[in-house]
């Protein structure tokens, strides 16, 4: 049997503009909030509307991107995987969430998704040694 892969894609609207956090040691987490919606006919025929919010964490220089580009109704796709976690609350009680990693967005508005891709050049410089 082959290996099953965690991989998220969303595409939606933002709910909230990004809250971006430092932590103590310096790294940077950014929070979106995804609503994306699903169209379907009811056993009556009906057109229904059915909306479903995700959120999202994204790190480091996502989170410095995402801070920079994105607000609350950019349309936007998400790419990533999905992450739970718990933890206890300020009375006791053990909460648990489920949220998607992102390792990449493109932003879907017209008019300001020009700046968000990277070039392959980019990414070579970013993430590997350049082989010549």
């Amino acid at each position: 049997m082959s290996s099953v892969k965690n991989s998220v894609q969303l595409i939606g609207h933002l709910g909230i503009d990004p809250e971006v956090k430092i932590l103590d040691k310096g790294a940077k987490v950014a929070r979106i909030r995804i609503a994306t919606t699903e169209r379907y006919k009811n056993k009556n025929g009906e057109w229904m509307e059915e909306t479903t919010w995700h959120s999202v964490v994204l790190w480091e220089q996502l989170a410095e991107r995402t801070a920079q580009n994105l607000h609350k109704g950019s349309h936007v796709l998400i790419e990533g995987k999905l992450s739970s976690r718990s933890y206890t609350d300020a009375t006791g009680q053990k909460k648990y969430v489920t949220e998607v990693r992102a390792n990449n967005f493109m932003l879907l508005d017209k008019k300001e998704s020009l700046n968000l891709v990277e070039t392959p050049e980019e990414r070579l410089t970013e993430d590997h040694d350049l082989p010549f």
